[in-house]
C-alpha cells in the first residue's frame, strides 16, 4: 500500500488507455479485451479460506497474464459461493494485486444504504486509486426469505422498484453532489471529493466509475439512458443478451463518463487440454445449478460425485441447456467459441467466469485462455 501523497504502483496503467477507466484493450489476437468475474466458489471438501486464497491466486495470474479487469459477484446464503462480502474481498485482493482493475460484479444495491457503498468503495479507491470498479445491480442475489433478512423489510419489491432512485442518491455521495436545502446536503461519503475541497485537502477527486449489471432489459435501458456501461449477465441468461445489448445501445445517450456505448458480458468458459477434461469440470456448475434451482445449495460437488449423479428427465433438460451456454473444451475450441461469441453478440469486453470444484482446473483454464490467444506471459 502507498503513502497518502503516493499512486499505487501501477495504478495509471490500470485506468487505461482510454483514460476513463472503462475501456480497455485486446491483447494478443484476442478480438477484445478479457476479463475474470469470479464467483470465489467453494468446493466439497474444501473451505472457505482456500477460496479465498484461490481469488487472490487467480487474481494475480490475471493481472500477470493482461486481463483487464477482475470483478466479484455478490452472493448470499448459498454454501458455495463464499463473496458475500465484495467490498471486504476486494480490500484483500487489492493488497496483493497492483496493476488488474478490481471490482464488484456486482454490489446488488437494494440490499444496501447509498451512503454505506459510497463509503466502502471510496476506501477501496483510497486503497487502489484509479483501479475500483462499482457494478451494481437491483436483484437481491439470494432467495426471498435472505432478502428479507438483508434488508430487515418483506417489502422486497421496493428495493427493485426504487432502484433509479438510489441509483441517483449513490451517485451524488460518489460525486459529493446533493443541491443545498437537500436533507442529505451536509453528509459526506469519507473518503471522497470532501477531502478534496476542505481546508488543505490535496485527495484526488477521483471515483470509482459506475457500471450497471443486468439480464434482462430494465437495467439494459437505465443504463443507456444514463450513458453508463452496462454488464450483461450472458452466463445465466443467454436468451436475452442479444436483445438487451440491442436495448442499451438503442437507449444510449452520451454523458461525461461515456461518448459512445461499451458493455462486457459475463461467460461461462473453461478450457483444459481434453475435451472430456473440460466436460468432467463445467458439469460440477451444472450439478450446482440443478440443486441450487431446486432449493438444494450447497458445496460445488467434485467431477467423481457429478460424474456418478443421476439425473432425472427434467435435470437432464435443464444440464443440456445449461452446458449449451458454456463454452469449454480444448484450448483451440475455447477460443473459438468466445471468438464467434464476441462476433454474434457485439459485446466489447468478455468478462470469464470458470466454476469447477477444485480451484487448480480454474486457474489452469485461465492460464490456457490466455496462451491461446498468446497474452503477455508477464
Amino acid at each position: 500500500m502507498s503513502g497518502e501523497n503516493d499512486q499505487t504502483p501501477g495504478s495509471e496503467e490500470a485506468i487505461g488507455e482510454s483514460g476513463d477507466g472503462i475501456r480497455g484493450a485486446a491483447l494478443g489476437s484476442a478480438p477484445v479485451p478479457l476479463s475474470v468475474l469470479d464467483l470465489v466458489t467453494v468446493g466439497a471438501g474444501h473451505t472457505a479460506s482456500g477460496a479465498v486464497r484461490t481469488a487472490v491466486d487467480i487474481a494475480r495470474t490475471a493481472e500477470r497474464r493482461g486481463f483487464h479487469r477482475y470483478w466479484v459477484a455478490e452472493h448470499h446464503s448459498m454454501p458455495g459461493v463464499a463473496s458475500s462480502s465484495p467490498a471486504v474481498l476486494l480490500v484483500h485482493l487489492a493488497a496483493h494485486t497492483e496493476r488488474i482493475r478490481l471490482g464488484s460484479g456486482g454490489v446488488m444495491l437494494p440490499n444496501h444504504a447509498p451512503l454505506v457503498i459510497a463509503e466502502q468503495f471510496g476506501t477501496l479507491e483510497a486503497m487502489a486509486p484509479g483501479r475500483v470498479d462499482l457494478g451494481l445491480g437491483r436483484a437481491p442475489g439470494t432467495d426471498g426469505a435472505t432478502a428479507a433478512a438483508l434488508r430487515r423489510t418483506e417489502r422486497l419489491n421496493e428495493g427493485a422498484d426504487d432502484f433509479p432512485q438510489q441509483l441517483a442518491e449513490l451517485t451524488r455521495f460518489l460525486d459529493d453532489s446533493f443541491p443545498d436545502g437537500h436533507p442529505y446536503a451536509k453528509i459526506h461519503a469519507v473518503p471522497g471529493p470532501v477531502q478534496a475541497t476542505s481546508p488543505g485537502g490535496v485527495q484526488s477527486a477521483h471515483r470509482p466509475p459506475l457500471w450497471l449489471l443486468g439480464s434482462s432489459g430494465f437495467s439494459a435501458r437505465l443504463a443507456g439512458s444514463l450513458g453508463l456501461p452496462f454488464a450483461f449477465a450472458h452466463h445465466f441468461s443467454a436468451a436475452n443478451t442479444v436483445p438487451a445489448l440491442d436495448l442499451y445501445r438503442a437507449s444510449f445517450r452520451p454523458s461525461e463518463v461515456l461518448s459512445e456505448p461499451y458493455a462486457l458480458i459475463g461467460v461461462a468458459a473453461l478450457a483444459a487440454e481434453e475435451e472430456h477434461e473440460a466436460r468432467r469440470q463445467v458439469l460440477t456448475g451444472a450439478l450446482s445449478m440443478v440443486r441450487l434451482r431446486t432449493g438444494r445449495p450447497g458445496l460445488v460437488p467434485s467431477p467423481e460425485e457429478a460424474e456418478a449423479y443421476r439425473f432425472n428427465e427434467l435435470e437432464r433438460g435443464f444440464v443440456d441447456s445449461w452446458l449449451g451456454n458454456v463454452v469449454h473444451g480444448t484450448p483451440d475450441a475455447v477460443r473459438q467459441g468466445l471468438d464467434e461469441l464476441a462476433k454474434r453478440t457485439g459485446a466489447d469486453e468478455l468478462m470469464i467466469t470458470a466454476n469447477a470444484h477444485g480451484g487448480a482446473a480454474r486457474l489452469r483454464s485461465y492460464e490456457l485462455i490466455a496462451d491461446a490467444y498468446g497474452l503477455p506471459r508477464g
